[in-house]
């Protein structure tokens, strides 16, 4: 059973990782209280971990948002880089058919979203890409340390898929890697996950610019 402080600081997590709570946006337990429908218990436990998690911090007048910077983005990928080819080539080294099937399953629900042009969906399933992966690289402390750091660009990956051209790349770029985990290839699955990640960082930093 997932307790409601855990319910509470899912969604409020997503809500300001997605942008719904603007930065400098100051939130007190009492509105959020209010909005959720919940008492200030599991509020107060869901902020703490948020702040622990560096995306809020507390002020005098409540908890002010700080979101995700350009500069955390650019650690997260950082870090990304390094260690997320990793596990794309343990998940290689380590899938069986049924693992290997099921991350067939997602690239195939991201080509039908592409051919839709449907950014909420595809930001789902990438989501889902890569948490397969980490499922499969049959690693815990992996998946513990890339599920938190993806998340977090959740923002910034909805709208750099909902660019066509990078949908198609970002499509293109997931299927070789799945055939390179197919193939129990762990050098491709390696090379081809950098230059996923490399690639998905630029689209994002690149709309970041065109922002300005």
């Amino acid at each position: 059973m997932i307790s409601i402080a855990d319910q509470v600081f899912e969604e409020l997590e997503r809500d300001i990782l997605s942008g719904v709570y603007e930065r400098d946006e100051i939130v007190t337990e009492n509105k959020l209280s209010e909005q959720l429908g919940v008492s200030r218990t599991p509020i107060r436990e869901a902020l703490r971990r948020l702040e622990q998690e560096h995306i809020i911090e507390s002020t005098s007048k409540g908890a002010r948002v700080i979101g995700i910077t350009r500069a955390d983005i650019a650690d997260i990928c950082e870090i990304r880089l390094r260690i997320e080819g990793m596990a794309s080539r343990w998940a290689a080294e380590r899938a069986d058919a049924a693992g290997i099937q099921a991350l067939k399953d997602v690239v195939d629900l991201q080509e039908f979203y592409t051919q839709k042009n449907d950014a909420e969906n595809l930001k789902n399933i990438d989501t889902r890409f890569h948490q397969t992966i980490y499922a499969l690289c049959g690693s815990n402390s992996m998946r513990d340390t890339l599920e938190p750091l993806h998340r977090k660009l959740l923002k910034y990956r909805r709208v750099s898929l909902g660019q066509p051209d990078r949908a198609v790349r970002s499509l293109d770029e997931h299927r070789a890697i799945y055939q390179a985990i197919a193939d129990h290839n762990g050098n491709d699955a390696e090379r081809l996950t950098i230059l996923h990640v490399q690639n998905a960082y630029e689209a994002i930093m690149q709309r970041e610019m065109e922002k300005q």
